[in-house]
């Protein structure tokens, strides 16, 4: 925990203060600091220690304040209303803390002190079958979770759980026999995953004969034939192959190496099977193996069943889902798994992560956990699709999203080099689609714009990159106009403006929006972070001079201008989105 938050920095002196005040059974009282519009912070703890210390609210907190030993910290308390503690912040300590922030890679941001082993089960597209934008939000929520927790200083474990496995292999293998492997492999490199699998499904409909033959191949894949298990290979390397252009396009840190699909799982199912039956977990239902998990019931109130091996002896989703936890968790040493999976499958992975815990497989403090989110929706807010009623090739919202930038960067940035135009627009267009996306309460539904999303104004992607462009245009002109160079840390920051104060205390603010995330797994909170930091710099810009300014002041406010790009830079980053230095 770093001492550059005004909040955490007060939080021990205000333990010690109220031991010192009203007993050492106090110290660990909840301060209830806060921000506030009526003072830097607002100290909030004297009304409930009122109730319990059988005094008025204004007297606890005259006593409160009285203890307090915090002069370094802050310049003024007010005890305003029933017995709330305003706070004024000093603006020299606020000075001192940036100072020592500048130039550092993690911006103030202290890591972990306790790292964790962290699996991100996340994006899981099928074999064979088009990304759609099904996958964006997975994608990009589970993305941003990846990148920022890996920051912190955890071990992140990305998994990308694909569906390359089951009865549908049959018809795409054999309807790739149909096409010959080279015509295949051709189809599926160029990414017509949508017209390969529909090709398949279309024969199987229509032909008894190549039925016959997509169910002995099913057959003959699940008992671990050579040559089928070579011809399943394909399909899975071509669409992964073509996953990872699409990843690469979106700029998703998802590799190859990452795929731990459900073939994967598949040897470790009757192992699941064998040790629930072992310890008397399982029970047999209509030659069903199935486990009754308490307080799961189904819409007549009777015992809901979770279904591990089907009365026809196969295994379902249910059964893979519990090999990937055990593995994860006793293979992997997780203490924390996050299945970054849509809203409807809540009650599924609710029971999944009980049945776990009766057999022992994930320990007391491990944490399974469901980033459950909404949906993205058309102007109609319906789902999302093509005028013809598909889904939408996630590949094709990219490259719109791209164009539709590039057409804005051509015309707003005539003085840049081609090249670069074309960097900046792929910038533009990623930060449009993630930062929508991410913005947005991850459990609610949103309505996908594009239109709105690559503007530069409100509380949009291009928004963030313009104000970081800015902060960086302005330290260039430093030097190169002036011969200043990027202010080094130890330079002095001497706030002496409403507007410098209120950006310094927003950028004191970034490690625990950051924190916020890792805790809640809810990252349009950082993007709130993120668009009030914008805001502060922008009043701050209108208000504080900083190229014509002078001596000591240009310093202090060019070093405000360097912390605000540096912070700008690392939170868009954590979104996975990359800032170019200039628009």
């Amino acid at each position: 925990m770093s001492a550059h938050d005004p909040i955490r920095a007060l939080q021990p002196r205000f333990a010690a203060a109220l031991a010192k005040a009203f007993g050492d059974e106090y110290k660990s009282t909840d301060p209830l600091l806060q921000w506030s519009d009526r003072a830097d912070l607002q100290a909030n703890c004297a009304l409930g220690l009122a109730k319990k210390l059988s005094s008025k609210p204004r007297d606890v907190a005259e006593k409160l304040i009285a203890a307090l030993d915090a002069s370094d910290i802050v310049e003024k308390l007010e005890i305003a209303g029933p017995g709330f503690i305003n706070v004024t912040v000093k603006a020299s300590w606020l000075g001192e803390t940036l100072s020592s922030r500048l130039a550092d890679a993690r911006v103030g941001v202290a890591p972990a002190a306790k790292p964790e082993t962290v699996v991100i089960d996340y994006s899981s597209p099928n074999v064979a079958k088009e990304m759609h934008v099904g996958h964006l939000r997975s994608t990009v929520i589970g993305d941003c979770l990846a990148r920022l927790l890996e920051w912190q200083g955890h071990k992140v474990h990305r998994q990308n759980h694909v569906g390359d496995w089951g009865t549908p292999f049959g018809m795409l293998i054999e309807h790739l026999l149909d096409l010959g492997e080279t015509a295949a492999i051709e189809e599926l490199g160029v990414g017509e995953l949508n017209n390969f699998y529909k090709a398949a499904r279309q024969k199987f409909d229509a032909s008894e004969a190549f039925q016959q033959r997509a169910r002995q191949r099913v057959v003959a894949l699940q008992a671990g034939d050579k040559e089928t298990l070579r011809l399943w290979k394909i399909l899975v390397d071509e669409s992964a192959a073509y996953f990872a252009t699409v990843y690469a396009k979106l700029d998703v840190t998802l590799k190859p190496e990452h795929i731990a699909g459900e073939s994967f799982y598949n040897p470790l199912l009757q192992a699941v099977v064998d040790d629930l039956a072992l310890k008397g977990i399982s029970t047999i239902n209509d030659g069903a193996t199935c486990v009754f998990a308490d307080g799961f019931k189904n819409k007549e109130g009777d015992p809901l069943p979770l279904i591990v091996r089907k009365g026809d002896g196969g295994f379902g989703y249910p059964a893979t889902d519990l090999a990937a936890i055990r593995y994860r968790s006793e293979t992997l040493g997780a203490t924390r798994i996050l299945y970054v999976v849509g809203a409807p499958q809540a009650q599924h992975f609710a029971m999944v992560f009980a049945v776990a815990k009766m057999a022992g497989w994930v320990k007391d403090g491990t944490r399974p956990q469901h980033v459950a989110f909404g949906s993205v929706l058309g102007a109609d807010r319906q789902m999302y699709r093509t005028r013809t009623g598909e889904s939408v090739r996630l590949v094709d919202l990219v490259d719109a999203s791209y164009d539709k930038a590039l057409s804005l960067v051509k015309e707003k940035s005539t003085h840049i080099p081609e090249a670069e135009q074309e960097s900046i627009a792929k910038a533009v267009g990623n930060a449009a689609i993630k930062y929508s996306d991410l913005s947005n309460d991850r459990v609610k539904d949103y309505v996908f714009d594009l239109d709105r999303m690559v503007q530069a104004i409100g509380n949009t992607g291009p928004y963030q990159l313009y104000a970081h462009a800015r902060t960086r245009s302005i330290l260039r002109k430093a030097k190169d106009e002036l011969g200043l160079d990027a202010p080094t840390a130890g330079s002095a920051v001497v706030i002496t403006h409403a507007a410098e104060k209120r950006l310094a205390l927003q950028l004191s603010q970034f490690e625990a929006a950051v924190d916020a995330v890792a805790s809640s797994l809810e990252p349009h909170k950082l993007c709130t972070y993120l668009y009030d930091l914008s805001t502060r710099f922008s009043e701050f810009y209108d208000q504080c001079p900083v190229l014509k300014s002078e001596g000591a002041e240009r310093a202090s406010r060019l070093a405000l201008v360097s912390a605000t790009a540096d912070t700008l830079k690392a939170g868009l980053s954590l979104l996975g989105i990359q800032a170019p230095d200039r628009m």
